[in-house]
């Protein structure tokens, strides 16, 4: 099974492009999750969710709907992995609540954050093995096969990022993928190459976001993706 959608859904911006014009952000989520199957949310990263916005997620979208959260920011920016039972622990009990749409958790690491094994195996080893994690290193040190030791063991993903300036390294380390394809723009040759890395056969299932552009391509470049992967992905590639 493989879920594309995009880093986010309530932008302004998207109005008249992917929502309606006048469109009333009360209304994005549903509207979104009749088109897509999975949303990225960025907003946990800047402030931790509280029950009653969880409970608004659940109710705005149907029971396949999956959910993908970044780890707050105090978590992975603030405290840089130390100290941080007790706020991860509010963390994965309050989104816990999604039940079964709760999807993979991104833990997100700051760029000039250098390879620390210690941190990062005790962060991951706070979190239940049936919370399904992927972790987005951003300073190279930590793209080594040690460090990819340590997320097999707690089949915990390393987070597949394509940005302007480069790409992680293809390398399986769950039995899920996470991609997070960020560049400003992708040809049709570059959406096929994706669709090829993401029906990976060492990985079950997959999770696909684009960047949360102004303009909305990201929603375009989505549909597409889920476009090629029905036309032309291995047997069993599941998209809407």
């Amino acid at each position: 099974m493989i879920r594309v959608g995009t880093s986010g859904y309530s932008y302004p911006e998207w109005r008249g492009s992917f929502y309606p014009e006048r469109f009333p952000p009360a209304r994005m989520l549903p509207y979104y999750a009749e088109r897509f199957r999975t949303v990225e949310l960025n907003n946990t990263f800047y402030r931790m969710p509280t029950g009653k916005a969880v409970a608004g997620w659940d109710q705005d979208t149907p029971a396949a709907f999956v959910f993908a959260l970044k780890v707050p920011q105090r978590i992975t920016h603030f405290a840089r992995l130390r100290d941080i039972a007790e706020p991860l622990r509010h963390f994965l009990d309050t989104v816990a609540a999604l039940g079964a749409k709760l999807g993979p958790l991104l833990l997100q690491l700051p760029p000039n954050f250098r390879k620390d094994i210690g941190r990062l195996g005790d962060c991951l080893g706070l979190v239940p093995p049936s919370v399904r994690m992927a972790v987005e290193f951003r300073h190279a040190s930590w793209l080594d096969d040690e460090v990819y030791a340590v997320l097999r063991a707690r089949n915990a993903a390393l987070c597949i990022a394509d940005t302007e300036t480069g790409s992680t390294p293809v390398v399986a380390t769950a039995d899920f993928g996470y991609l997070r394809l960020r560049d400003r723009a992708y040809g049709g040759d570059e959406l096929a190459a994706w669709a090829r890395t993401a029906a990976r056969a060492e990985w079950g299932d997959a999770f696909v976001y684009f960047k949360h552009e102004e303009s909305g391509t990201g929603a375009v470049l989505a549909r597409e993706l889920i476009g090629l992967l029905s036309e032309g992905a291995p047997s069993g590639a599941g998209c809407p």
